[in-house]
């Protein structure tokens, strides 16, 4: 209403309203598939089997370490933190709740970080991302020397991350 008040076309109004409908498109296809695959593994019952199959090996301890581990290796190889999150959210959560006793607790709060953390990790540095595309492109470099020059710092931060989510998986769970 404002540009049409401002004197614009209609015509460029509406190029400008389809651009921006195209530009968030793939966003709302990446939580249309998310909300999607939740729900699939939650008819399938994927928490509950992973919990029966790792229950044998995997403690309380080693849970926010190696969620954040597999989050960083998911969005590193796809290039989203999004769909890493709809991927390891609805698995990580009801295995840091069972290990608590269904109470949020300080692993819980870790674990779900971890799916954060490690879905950000790949998201920013990977060469297939969107954002680490944009941010070479608006930088006007090449875009795996961009990737190269992100991957030192990002690779530096996750290993801290990683050791921090032992120590707290030891220390405070």
């Amino acid at each position: 209403i404002i540009m049409r008040i401002q004197g614009v076309p209609f015509a460029d109004i509406m190029k400008t309203a389809t651009a921006g409908m195209k530009g968030v498109m793939p966003a709302i296809l990446v939580l249309a598939f998310a909300f999607s695959l939740n729900q699939l593994s939650k008819d399938m019952g994927t928490a509950h089997y992973i919990i029966s199959v790792t229950e044998g090996w995997l403690t309380p301890h080693l849970l926010p370490f190696l969620i954040f581990i597999t989050c960083a290796v998911i969005s590193f190889a796809t290039g989203t933190s999004w769909g890493t999150f709809a991927i390891v959210m609805p698995l990580a959560a009801p295995l840091a709740f069972t290990f608590s006793g269904g109470e949020v607790s300080i692993l819980v709060v870790a674990t779900i970080a971890a799916v954060a953390g490690g879905g950000v990790f790949g998201d920013h540095c990977s060469p297939l991302s969107d954002t680490s595309v944009l941010a070479s492109t608006g930088a006007a470099s090449d875009h795996i020397d961009h990737v190269k020059t992100q991957l030192p710092y990002s690779l530096t931060v996750a290993v801290i991350s990683a050791l921090l989510y032992l120590v707290i998986g030891f220390v405070f769970v």
